[in-house]
């Protein structure tokens, strides 16, 4: 019988990863009592360190142009619009694009 992936939290991924920097403990001690492979820890603790510097910015999430996106949208709308349009004049097409049965 299979064995299924445990989907683990992101507030335990966290504690283990803490305890990991900590040091406190070995790698080896951690991971028996959460019972995680050390590999997975390290992993878990580099990910750690790599995004502190993202908890500790100005207090600003990632900034998202959405006048960009907004326009982006706005000219793939006019284009499906043009298309749509000159489709549905073409002879023997109905509004759906099927051929007419005549």
């Amino acid at each position: 019988m299979p064995q299924h992936r445990t989907r683990l939290s992101a507030d335990f991924k966290a504690k283990v990863a803490l305890a990991a920097l900590s040091e406190s403990k070995t790698l080896a001690e951690i991971a028996s009592e959460f019972k995680v492979h050390p590999t997975q820890i390290t992993r878990w603790k580099q990910v750690l360190i790599e995004n502190a510097t993202d908890l500790f910015g100005k207090g600003k999430k990632k900034e998202v142009n959405h006048e960009a996106e907004v326009a982006e949208l706005h000219r793939q709308i006019g284009k499906l619009k043009v298309e749509n349009d000159f489709l549905s004049h073409l002879p023997g097409l109905n509004l759906t694009g099927r051929r007419n049965s005549r």
